[in-house]
């Protein structure tokens, strides 16, 4: 099964993150080490998720619904801090935090739907 302390450490560490970086981005804050750093450690978890999963299903384990959605998702949950830090260096303004807020967020949810593909609980 996905580990399910990796899973609830993902989830509020990508929670606090995007709490954090919509505070700052509604303070006027422009994109900084604490809110880059944030999403970073969200990325971080995600990768961490990512080699966990790679060795669950190596070692026999499947998602109760369906392993290959669970991967997509976590694919594209990797794209999106990435998306995110990118635009946040190009145009280094409020909104960038805010975006970076979006994405910690976005992770959030998508690790909840990611948690009930693998383990079939809804």
């Amino acid at each position: 099964m996905m580990l399910d302390w990796l899973y609830s450490a993902q989830v509020a560490i990508a929670t606090i993150s995007g709490g954090l970086c919509l505070i700052l981005g509604l303070a006027k804050r422009k994109p900084s080490l604490i809110s880059l750093g944030s999403i970073a450690l969200v990325e971080l978890g995600l990768l961490v998720q990512l080699i966990a999963s790679i060795i669950l299903v190596i070692s026999g384990q499947r998602a109760k619904n369906d392993t290959i959605e669970f991967f997509a998702y976590l694919l594209v949950a990797l794209m999106i801090p990435v998306g995110a830090v990118f635009w946040a260096l190009i145009e280094r303004n409020r909104w960038s935090t805010v975006v970076l807020a979006v994405a910690g967020l976005t992770v959030a949810v998508m690790l909840v739907r990611m948690h009930q593909i693998w383990t079939g609980i809804y």
